[in-house]
């Protein structure tokens, strides 16, 4: 798997719930993997990549560029 899905993935990882193991007299925290907000997040990073504006001579180029990431963010209802 691509690292930065890995690293998007373990974003949308959100506490559920701790319990206290007395076994090792520590607390134990649980997670749940919030499927939304990882599709929001890997949205999200398609739009940055879009809208990059590196210095090219054509400025048509980078304003199209800068609205395909905004139809992107558009198309799936996030808002920038």
């Amino acid at each position: 798997m691509n690292e930065r899905i890995r690293e998007l993935a373990e974003q949308a990882n959100e506490l559920d719930y701790e319990t206290f193991d007395e076994y090792n007299h520590k607390t134990v925290q649980h997670y749940k993997f919030d499927k939304e907000k990882f599709a929001e997040l890997i949205v999200r990073e398609c739009a940055r990549v879009a809208k990059i504006t590196e210095p090219y001579d054509n400025k048509e180029y980078v304003l199209g560029r800068k609205w395909a990431g905004v139809d992107v963010l558009d198309h799936f209802g996030v808002e920038e």
